[in-house]
């Protein structure tokens, strides 16, 4: 049976008809696309847009009461769709890619451009649900561990729990990354690199709330920018002026940082008389 693709729920926001004419025009003979409705004040618009919850609007800046900004800002602490901005004026463009457009259209604007812009705009509404439905069976398989762990332990209670997966977005898929793949972990400005022994994967996460979330027993902080699986660990070496370098299994070598030399020694003696 063929799949039925999701059509993409469509809203049109400006302030002057034969605006939203051309837009709904240039939008009525695509199949992807749905238009749910046309506003012509973005105070129209907020209440739309937070009954309805478009996919993705086509938004002019400069309205008159309440501007594409403004309608934004109302919600700001709610659901937001994919913005592609129309408008008049090239003062905005900057603005604009600040609150997150993923297209800017300056009027007057020809069919190409237009069609850069949808197809911008769809892969971004596909991209976005993909990272929604990841995220649902992320937390599923969580809950799922949880509950199983709270049977074998015959409580009726979650006891503390630790990852066991981690959820990687890679272009248009999502990866689920067991934890006891993974090698290492470093800092990258504002984001971790998760190494494993095929590949490394980049995530927005930082290095301390990932560091509580991973079982302290597997994995321990090396350095502020560091986070070595234990099982990966095949040696301390002495380095320059007292330091220590960690080296595992395949050769990489660590940074060990002299506040957890200590603990690191410690955890490693310990597993060794285990």
């Amino acid at each position: 049976m063929k799949k039925v693709r999701k059509k993409i729920r469509t809203l049109i926001v400006d302030d002057e008809p034969p605006a939203r004419l051309n837009i709904k025009t240039l939008l009525k003979n695509d199949a992807d696309v749905e238009i749910i409705g046309e506003c012509g004040s973005g105070s129209e618009a907020l209440k739309v847009v937070r009954e309805q919850q478009p996919d993705l609007m086509f938004l002019d800046i400069q309205m008159p009461e309440m501007s594409g900004f403004d309608l934004l800002q109302h919600l700001k602490d709610s659901y937001v769709p994919v913005i592609v901005f129309v408008t008049a004026f090239d003062d905005y463009a900057l603005k604009a890619f600040e609150v997150h457009a993923i297209d800017y259209l300056l009027k007057p604007f020809d069919d190409d451009r237009f069609e850069k812009a949808l197809r911008q705009a769809k892969m971004q509404v596909e991209n976005l649900e993909i990272s929604k439905l990841g995220h649902q069976l992320f937390a599923l398989l969580n809950d799922r561990e949880i509950i199983g762990q709270s049977v074998k332990a015959g409580t009726s209670t979650a006891p503390v729990s630790f990852l066991k997966r981690i959820m990687v977005r890679s272009a248009s898929r999502i990866i689920f990354l067991n934890v006891e793949d993974i090698d290492w972990i470093g800092a990258e400005d504002y984001y971790v690199k998760l190494h494993t022994e095929k590949k490394s994967h980049l995530i927005r996460e930082t290095m301390n709330d990932l560091e509580v979330q991973l079982d302290p027993a597997t994995f321990i902080r090396i350095h502020r920018s560091t986070i070595v699986n234990v099982d990966r660990i095949r040696e301390l070496q002495p380095h320059f002026n007292g330091d220590y370098m960690v080296v595992l299994k395949d050769g990489t070598e660590l940074r060990l940082s002299r506040s957890r030399r200590e603990q690191v020694q410690t955890i490693l003696t310990g597993l060794v008389r285990s």
